[in-house]
């Protein structure tokens, strides 16, 4: 798959971040010593429940003995034993598992943070989305952190554990195994300690078939994170958009596409569903063999008295321990492949990031080449711009203007010659073309869009974003709510609720003028930010602004001639261009 090759060989492109460049930042940040100390507790813990494995392996012997003997007094003595050790285990198990879930936590949290710092970091969110660089950026930053967490510690912390099993029983198989001695064609062999190394090929050759029947589940699980997350996209922007749908009676075309959506998932579980089942059959067929090939192996010795009955069940759970140890790799190949496809979506995100951050620094496309000088100037200023699409298709030119403070500009033109694309060259937002823009040095700038953006929250906080509710008294919020005809809702400032969907899109647009009237910005953006209103209430809206706003620049597109009486200057972008 083209978007999981993460090598690049473009000496423009960042270099690819490898999977340990992902998971190392976190244990040499200032959280580092409460991770390696939560780490050292379940390590512990881990190779605590190893030992006591051991000493389960010793009491099989003890235990089978005192049976095969009929000594009751040695088989109450184990039993007892046997229940304070496990009540140990129980309590070591357990808390391993709160302790590394704490870590696992921890560790996502931390990688959470940095990540919605990466992707808002020069409005990465936006680029990538704008420009198509990423899909499901929301699914990397919620569901594959946290599997990459809880993976990497499971299945780490899991070969840890495995490596000292498989060190402590390959040594009691060793010594309680004995060699095996025959003879073929005349040639006599002699194998010590027989069990380790059967053991040893039964657990390399299950690995190796794992691998070679499976080994497409890695990109087969990408692809499968990638269609569920589009699938659940899909019915989020449903949720979102449900009155307009009901509007439309969208309802059957929402799912004709919805599962149109969902039939790639189908596909792709087809492809899940036939490698799982080898895997399945792989993993049955070598854990029901399992069961008793380590019989097998030490009926020998057995049937010929040359061991007891209690050193025949040590040797079989010995051998089952060794060969489960070396299986590590079949019994997590599952979880591997998982890991593997969660670490490059990872990469896939830390890619896409770094080339915001590049670009940043040093536009890579050809076509991004308006400058924002940000400078002691007085005012806001175009030269020489001209606007393009991201393939380099022109737009219509901007003549040269200056927008000083208190002025009030009406950009005016057919729909798509470039209105709202010149609001987002002066946001920053649109690199494409040529020219220049001159912006004056710590002015507050405000651009209202034509669908207003409300968090779901307070009406306050709704009221006073981006910045926090507390940054505004009740009584400021209440007058620009009566400024904006929303007196009704003046007394509904701590109420919370979903207001995108409470809200009309005219009270919604009053609401984004009151915004405005709080925030008193030096230069206002409005792109058709009173489409909603009929004549009275953007006439209202309008003469609050320009009247309580005096020293503050308001640059508007609107397509009503009425809007007109409200500007000074007029600038014509497309065919009415002067």
């Amino acid at each position: 798959m083209a978007d999981m090759d993460m090598d690049q060989n473009s000496n423009n492109t960042p270099p690819a971040i490898t999977a340990w460049g992902i998971i190392k930042p976190y244990w040499v940040s200032e959280d580092r010593w409460r991770a390696w100390g939560l780490l050292a507790r379940v390590i512990a813990m881990s190779l605590a429940l190893v030992g006591l494995n051991v000493w389960f392996n010793h009491w099989y012997r003890i235990f089978y003995d005192a049976i095969q003997q009929y000594n009751y007094s040695l088989f109450i003595e184990s039993i007892l034993k046997f229940t304070v050790v496990a009540i140990v285990y129980i309590l070591l198990s357990a808390y391993g598992t709160y302790f590394s879930q704490m870590l696992e936590f921890r560790w996502r949290q931390w990688l959470t943070e940095k990540y919605l710092r990466q992707w808002f970091s020069h409005r990465a969110y936006y680029n990538s989305e704008r420009d198509g660089l990423m899909d499901n950026p929301d699914q990397r930053i919620s569901n594959d952190l946290e599997a990459l967490t809880r993976l990497t510690i499971d299945l780490s912390v899991g070969l840890l554990r495995n490596i000292a099993n498989l060190a402590a029983f390959i040594l009691i198989l060793w010594k309680i195994s004995g060699p095996l001695a025959f003879s073929v064609a005349g040639m006599h062999i002699f194998i010590p300690a027989y069990m380790v190394w059967a053991a040893l090929v039964y657990a390399v050759l299950g690995s190796w078939l794992t691998y070679y029947f499976n080994r497409r589940l890695v990109p087969i699980n990408y692809q499968q994170q990638r269609v569920e997350a589009d699938f659940r996209f899909g019915l989020i922007r449903v949720r979102e958009n449900a009155e307009p749908i009901a509007m439309y009676r969208g309802e059957e075309a929402e799912q004709d596409a919805l599962k149109g959506v969902f039939g790639h998932i189908r596909n792709n579980w087809r492809l899940v569903m036939r490698f799982t089942r080898r895997l399945g059959i792989v993993q049955s067929s070598y854990g029901q063999l399992a069961i008793v090939f380590p019989y097998l192996m030490a009926a020998p010795r057995y049937f010929t008295k040359q061991i007891a009955l209690g050193d025949y069940t040590a040797i079989a759970n010995a051998f089952g321990n060794v060969s489960s140890s070396a299986s590590w790799f079949i019994n997590n190949y599952d979880s591997l492949a998982t890991w593997r496809a969660t670490v490059n979506r990872l990469r896939e995100f830390h890619r896409v990031m770094q080339a915001q951050q590049s670009e940043a620094l040093e536009p890579e496309n050809a076509n991004s080449n308006i400058q924002l000088n940000h400078a002691a100037t007085p005012s806001i200023a175009t030269r020489s711009l001209k606007l393009t699409l991201p393939d380099g298709t022109p737009l219509a030119p901007v003549r040269d203007i200056d927008i000083t403070p208190g002025s009030r500009w009406l950009v005016r033109g057919p729909s798509g010659a470039g209105k709202s694309t010149f609001m987002r060259a002066l946001a920053g937002l649109w690199p494409f073309g040529d020219g220049r823009i001159n912006l004056p040095d710590n002015a507050q700038m405000m651009f209202v869009p034509q669908q207003n953006y409300l968090p779901i929250g307070t009406l306050k906080a709704a009221l006073a974003y981006p910045s926090p509710a507390q940054a505004f008294s009740d009584a400021a919020c209440r007058d620009a709510l009566n400024a904006c005809g929303l007196a009704e809702y003046a007394a509904r400032l701590g109420e919370a609720a979903h207001w995108s969907r409470t809200l009309s899109p005219g009270e919604q647009q009053r609401l984004a003028g009151a915004r405005a009237l709080l925030h008193q910005p030096d230069y206002l953006f409005l792109d058709e930010a009173t489409s909603a209103l009929d004549a009275n209430n953007e006439a209202r809206l309008y003469r609050a602004l320009t009247e309580r706003l005096p020293q503050t620049a308001i640059v508007s597109i609107a397509h009503r001639t009425s809007v007109a009486q409200f500007h000074q200057e007029t600038l014509d972008i497309g065919s009415a261009m002067q």
